[in-house]
């Protein structure tokens, strides 16, 4: 199987300081998949929550399928997450800590044909975080153009 499909969010690690990182299943409809296989999705402004104990997925959006008839889906639904009971309790106890919450940061396709996706535990960063991001992304950018010329 070709693993071509990887959709990053990219805001995620500018507006956050991740730690945990897991990997989670996702509960998806038949033509969910199929868009996915064709790259249409955006993590850019997901989330997840917990309802009843169980991990959510909230505004991941998936383009409806092109040939999907009257079964296709609701592309921003909310999507449930696999993980075993050890791992969500805990996420729970973590989330309950002062400014922490629960981000998507990559879906891809694994060797098996399945989608899954990498969620970190993340806490906001500060503006002056955000600056010395982008001083430091600057920074290696030029590294990187003088080490090419």
């Amino acid at each position: 199987m070709d693993n071509k499909i990887k959709i990053r969010n990219k805001k995620a690690s500018f507006q956050y300081h991740l730690s945990d990182r897991i990997i989670a299943g996702i509960q998806l409809q038949g033509t969910e998949i199929k868009s996915i296989r064709e790259g249409k999705a955006s993590l850019a402004e997901s989330y997840c929550t917990f309802v009843e104990n169980e991990l959510f997925v909230f505004n991941m959006h998936i383009s409806e399928y092109t040939f999907g008839t009257y079964n296709n889906h609701e592309p921003k639904r909310r999507r449930k997450l696999l993980l075993t009971k050890k791992e969500l309790k805990k996420l729970l106890t973590k989330i309950t800590e002062k400014g922490f919450t629960i981000v998507p940061t990559f879906l891809f396709i694994n060797e098996k044909g399945l989608a899954k996706l990498e969620i970190a535990l993340a806490k906001g960063k500060h503006f002056y975080d955000k600056r010395d991001s982008l001083k430091m992304r600057d920074i290696k950018r030029d590294m990187d153009r003088s080490k090419n010329q």
